[in-house]
Formats: C-alpha cells, sequence, structure tokens
C-alpha cells in the first residue's frame, strides 16, 4: 500500500500564514527562553556534545535546510545508526527520552520558523535520503513549507516509535510501512487546510503531550 493520492488540490503557504508563524517564533522565543536554556543545560550536563542537533533535511521547492532540534541522542549517532528510530534506541540518552515524549526536543524550531525555512503546521521536512521513495503526487508535498507539526508525523508518532524498535532493519520499515500513509494524511490536510483544520491538529497535539 503506498497511500497515494492523485487528485485534490493543495492549498498553498500565504503571506497571512507567513505573518502568523513570524508572530508565533517571536513571542515563543521570549517566553520560552527561560525553558529553553534549562534544557540545554539538562543536556550539556548528562552527557557528551552540543545541546542542540542540526540536520540536513528537504524544504519548499526540493531546497535542503538545516533543522535544528535538542539533542536527544549521544553525539554522533547518526554515523553509528538509522536516520530512523524506536522508543528503545540505545544511542537516545536519560534526558533525550523524556524530551520525545513530551516533543521538547522541537523547540529549537521556533530558529527554522523565524528564518521562513519552516511553518507552523505543514508536513514534516523529510530526510534526504528517503526522497527517492515518493511517488510523483507525494512529491507536491514540497511545493509549500514544511511544518514543526506535521499531521501525519503526529498521528504516526507512537506508532511508528513502537515498531520501530523491534525493526530488524528500521528505515526499511519506515519506507514500507509508515512513510506512505503518513505522506497520505499530509496530502489530506494540505487540501482543506485553514484557522479550522490548523486548531483541531494544534489542540491534538496538546493532548498528545498532556498525555505523555
Amino acid at each position: 500500500m503506498t497511500g497515494e493520492i492523485t487528485t485534490g488540490t493543495i492549498v498553498p503557504d500565504t503571506r497571512l500564514r507567513r505573518a502568523a508563524d513570524l508572530a508565533v517564533a517571536v513571542t515563543a522565543l521570549v517566553v520560552l527562553l527561560p525553558l529553553l536554556v534549562v534544557i540545554a543545560l539538562a543536556i550539556k550536563l548528562t552527557s557528551r556534545g552540543p545541546a542542540v542537533y542540526r540536520q540536513r533535511r528537504v524544504g519548499r521547492d526540493g531546497r535542503p535546510f538545516l533543522i535544528w532540534k535538542f539533542r536527544t541522542m549521544v553525539a554522533n549517532a547518526e554515523r553509528i545508526g538509522p536516520a530512523v528510530s524506536g522508543s528503545a534506541d540505545p544511542r537516545i540518552t536519560r534526558v533525550g527520552r523524556w524530551l520525545r515524549a513530551t516533543r521538547l526536543d522541537e523547540l529549537p524550531q521556533l530558529v527554522n520558523l523565524l528564518r521562513g525555512d519552516m511553518t507552523l503546521i505543514g508536513p514534516r521536512p523529510e530526510v534526504e535520503r528517503f526522497l527517492r521513495y515518493y511517488t510523483p503526487a507525494e512529491r507536491r508535498l514540497l511545493t509549500v513549507r514544511p511544518g514543526i507539526i506535521g499531521p501525519g508525523a503526529l498521528l504516526f508518532a507512537a506508532a511508528q516509535s513502537q515498531e520501530l524498535t523491534h525493526a530488524a532493519d528500521p528505515e526499511a520499515h519506515y519506507v514500507a510501512h509508515h512513510l506512505h500513509p503518513k505522506l497520505a494524511l499530509d496530502l489530506a490536510y494540505l487540501a482543506r487546510r485553514g484557522p479550522r483544520a490548523d486548531l483541531a491538529l494544534l489542540a491534538r497535539t496538546v493532548r498528545i503531550v498532556l498525555s505523555r
């Protein structure tokens, strides 16, 4: 099953959405600055390596950019394991496990939001190596800015984490079982995105974070 969608339109990025992103980014960075500092210190004090991890992802129109995250794995984890991982991956640090569960590791992406690399809600930016598995219909996702909160990634996060933990080849399992259904959800969202759809996803994100 590829989950391919061949029909339907995509609601494009707008100036209003960009203005909202800027307002959210500036406000959140100011309000959350103490929390960001505390998290960065916790990471530095409990494991070797930088507090912030930057990874190459693919953005709008296929242009690569560096996504910012709080580091949740040991330093140089990408050299000793797959690009996708489950919750029991031994590379995940003690603080990193908590950050992933609460999704606080995503907070540095407010910088990407400020820079215009990302929007608040949209399809999650993909690691470059997985683009070769996209169908022509799925490549339409690259016509908009990727999001901090991704509809497909949000709904698949828990199941994906559990399954990848037990997969013999996490990357192959991700491509075979998670990639295309996730992208189908992203395409469905982009066909109807607007204030109502965005608020619904924000509310769902809050519920998921609080439940953890």
